[in-house]
């Protein structure tokens, strides 16, 4: 069973999300009104609503936000077109976006949540991660580079002074690109050489862990 989960209350980074090969899945914040909007690095909304907890488990939560049913307006035709259309607020939080005048790389994306400032990587400052959030609030963000090698190029690197380590393309094959540390807390997972249906399973360290003030979540 399930239970209804609120974010607390204050407008803030709330959680960093990974996909099965630890690649970011979404940064989430949190509103005033405990609402999580989850978004792309990029600087799109891709969900917002509240989190099911589950009554057995106080670290399981259903992957699917339940859909917030306060109000939720979007831009109408006479905004700028690099945002006519998009969400204006979610309740009382509200949005902005950069206009069409601003350059490539921010055109149309998130400026704002409520209180919290966004900004992004331009093709002036690294070409391989231009287009990617670069700073959320007081959070500065690093990727690692194109350069680095195929395990963990353009993965999430450094969120503020939290520092995101992956285990290699030399580590064994089950593991290889998965997180190996985030700030202080280590994760060991299954490897080739555990029982079948091991493998690539975390066996050290939670799937849902916070660091610094981030719940960073593993699925």
């Amino acid at each position: 069973m399930l239970l209804l989960c609120y974010a607390a209350s204050s407008q803030q980074l709330s959680q960093i999300s990974f996909n099965n090969a630890s690649t970011l899945s979404w940064f989430t914040f949190s509103t005033d009104q405990g609402v999580l909007i989850r978004i792309s690095d990029e600087g799109k909304i891709l969900e917002y609503g509240t989190e099911l907890m589950s009554e057995r488990s106080t670290n399981y939560y259903a992957p699917k936000l339940q859909p917030y049913m306060g109000r939720v307006d979007n831009f109408g035709n006479e905004a700028d077109t690099a945002f006519k259309g998009k969400v204006k607020n979610i309740g009382n939080c509200y949005f902005t976006y950069y206009g069409g005048f601003e350059v490539e790389e921010k055109r149309g994306k998130l400026k704002s949540i409520g209180r919290i400032n966004l900004d992004y990587f331009t093709k002036f400052d690294s070409p391989t991660m231009k287009g990617k959030l670069k700073t959320a609030g007081s959070f500065n963000l690093d990727y690692y580079a194109m350069t680095e090698s195929e395990g963990v190029r353009g993965k999430l690197k450094m969120v503020g002074v939290t520092r995101i380590v992956y285990n290699s393309i030399f580590d064994d094959k089950m593991i290889q690109g998965k997180v190996k540390s985030i700030g202080s807390v280590a994760y060991n997972w299954g490897t080739s050489l555990d029982p079948k249906g091991y493998g690539g399973v975390l066996k050290s360290g939670n799937y849902r862990q916070n660091v610094d003030g981030i719940t960073y979540i593993l699925r």
